[in-house]
């Protein structure tokens, strides 16, 4: 018996925040909700999970591992009174970004604004009025977009998706090589700005009808999107690399990929002689490991519990 990439699941997105009571509280502003919480007081730390959960979510109801599309905030115990510590958003260079689809996005933005959500961008401003991007209370910054069939009435938070999380990579090659091969994933759509020197590749599980290179894939959640500046990966540059989140200052932590049986999908990792963070056996947690992807960024493995029971999450 082998493992089964088809199975696999882009999990979610891991943020370090300073106050998760202020964190938590915007994200459900968006309509998110908290479906699950880990404490870890031996560690100092504890995990919140959100999703939208509503009746015209995606995966509403299901367990935790078994979506697409979660934000994990991660809160260290002291960080919302400590005043010296700070949040590496990742967008000061800029690196990252996390991606919602509304149903109005004039109307979505609007809400927003009334209710003094800080914007690093607004409808309004700069060439594409497309696209927007609100800041959370930490300084990540939120793409906004459209879903593919916009409605006239007023925005409705439940029909909202998590679609993407963006990372920067020195070079789409490698990493495309990576998140295909060795993750499974598959390319679903790529877009070429050879004018502003950069171009965007959406990458996911592909489901059921899904066609690679495909134009529409703001309905969908769990997708990952590499941003790849041109000349980046040129031998005679001297561009060092991007921030993975995990050095000082920290901020993102990880994305993280479900799987139809830990144990399996680890060894066929092993196979394919990935950059381990931490293996299975390492460490005093052994239900979760983690792979290191060419620019350093860590990629999260855990069980699917709606497929195999592990840990009891």
């Amino acid at each position: 018996m082998a493992t089964d990439t088809s199975k696999y699941k882009l999990n979610h997105t891991m943020l370090r925040v300073k106050d998760p009571v202020e964190t938590v509280k915007f994200y459900e502003l968006l309509g998110m909700k908290v479906i699950n919480k880990i404490p870890n007081p031996q560690w100092n730390f504890d995990l919140y999970f959100l999703a939208f959960d509503g009746p015209q979510a995606e995966s509403p109801g299901k367990h935790w591992t078994d979506r697409e599309g979660i934000v994990e905030l991660t809160h260290n115990y002291g960080t919302e009174s400590n005043a010296e510590y700070t949040i590496c958003n990742g967008n000061d260079e800029p690196h990252r970004d996390i991606a919602i689809s509304v149903d109005n996005l004039q109307s979505a933005c609007d809400r927003l604004e009334q209710a003094n959500v800080a914007f690093k961008k607004k409808l309004s401003e700069g060439r594409m009025r497309h696209i927007a991007f609100a800041k959370d209370p930490n300084g990540y910054w939120i793409e906004i977009i459209g879903l593919k069939d916009q409605v006239t009435t007023e925005t409705n938070t439940s029909t909202y998706r998590m679609n993407h999380s963006m990372i920067r990579v020195k070079s789409a090659k490698e990493s495309l090589k990576f998140y295909q091969e060795t993750m499974g994933m598959t390319l679903l759509r790529t877009s070429e700005n050879e004018a502003a020197k950069f171009n965007l590749y959406f990458l996911g599980y592909k489901r059921e009808g899904e066609t690679e290179n495909s134009s529409a894939t703001s309905d969908r959640e769990g997708l990952l999107e590499l941003t790849y500046n041109y000349g980046t990966d040129d031998p005679d540059s001297d561009f060092k690399g991007y921030h993975d989140g995990n050095a000082e200052p920290q901020g993102f932590g990880h994305i993280c990929v479900s799987v139809d049986d830990l144990d399996l999908a680890c060894a066929r990792f092993e196979e394919c002689g990935v950059n381990w963070k931490k293996r299975l056996t390492d460490g005093k947690m052994k239900d979760v490991a983690f792979i290191k992807d060419p620019d350093g960024y860590w990629v999260e493995v855990v069980q699917n519990e709606g497929i195999k029971k592990r840990t009891g999450w």
